[in-house]
């Protein structure tokens, strides 16, 4: 049998390899319910599981629960009823009511910020803060480094394309592209689109980003794929400097991640 370790390190590997799962936590029972309070049983979004509730009284019925709870994301307190008949079907001695937790598992949602300028310092700070696990990437070392982005979980200063096969890509990922220049965002853009990114951001002036696009379409970018664009990045906040620019990009990604934001 699992010990209690056994699923506390299955759930910081879950969280840090990008998966899903549902804890299920026994939070109250009467009667002849099997098991203690407090037992757990962790489902992974394969479905396979680690320790148990009850065996096979409730075990099934909290599974279905759990897989339900990793679709929708959100989290449940389900209640068993384990009946006479229930017990007779399953060959076992257990009955009793049972009221069980179930709590969705799943990584941080991943901030990969493409440019490692005057905006992406204090993005990086503020997405850090705000529960984002942080990546910056630049292909210039010199901007890209500890010193600068001493928050940041990850940091790549080497060459874009050497990046994008390292970075999560989706759809628990926010990509911003705030490089130093429109061949670099460009390049960035049609990597991203590629994505099952939740969320794509690019800086620039409409008139930037029309020939952004334009090119783009020539390389056979369909024109459809621009409306997953947030560009002009960030919500309109009458934004100016670095900081006041980064706090519109952040607000734009959480209200995604939250599902607030408006079509159109």
């Amino acid at each position: 049998m699992e010990k209690p370790e056994d699923i506390y390190e299955e759930i910081v590997r879950i969280r840090h390899s990008g998966g899903t799962g549902a804890l299920a936590t026994i939070i109250s029972r009467k009667g002849a319910a099997p098991r203690k309070d407090t037992a757990k049983m962790l489902v992974r979004e394969d479905g396979t599981t680690v320790g148990s509730i009850g065996g096979g009284c409730v075990d099934g019925e909290v599974w279905q629960e759990a897989m339900n709870a990793i679709k929708e994301g959100t989290p449940r307190i389900a209640n068993f009823k384990l009946t006479e008949k229930e017990m007779a079907e399953s060959g076992l001695i257990c009955g009793g009511v049972l009221d069980v937790f179930i709590e969705p598992i799943k990584a941080p949602p991943a901030v990969n910020i493409f440019g490692a300028g005057h905006i992406a310092q204090p993005l990086s700070r503020m997405a850090g803060i705000a529960g984002f696990k942080v990546t910056v990437v630049d292909d210039r070392p010199t901007f890209a480094n500890r010193e600068r982005f001493p928050e940041a979980d990850a940091i790549y200063g080497e060459s874009f394309d050497e990046a994008f096969s390292q970075l999560e890509s989706g759809d628990n990922s926010y990509i911003v592209i705030v490089t130093r220049g429109h061949l670099h965002d460009q390049h960035v853009l049609k990597w991203a689109l590629g994505t099952d990114a939740r969320y794509i951001g690019m800086i620039g002036s409409k008139r930037k980003i029309n020939t952004i696009y334009k090119s783009l379409k020539e390389e056979g970018v369909p024109e459809g794929e621009f409306k997953r664009v947030h560009a002009p990045i960030g919500l309109d906040i009458g934004a100016e400097t670095p900081e006041e620019i980064a706090v519109s990009i952040l607000a734009e990604i959480v209200q995604v991640y939250k599902g607030t934001a408006k079509e159109g």
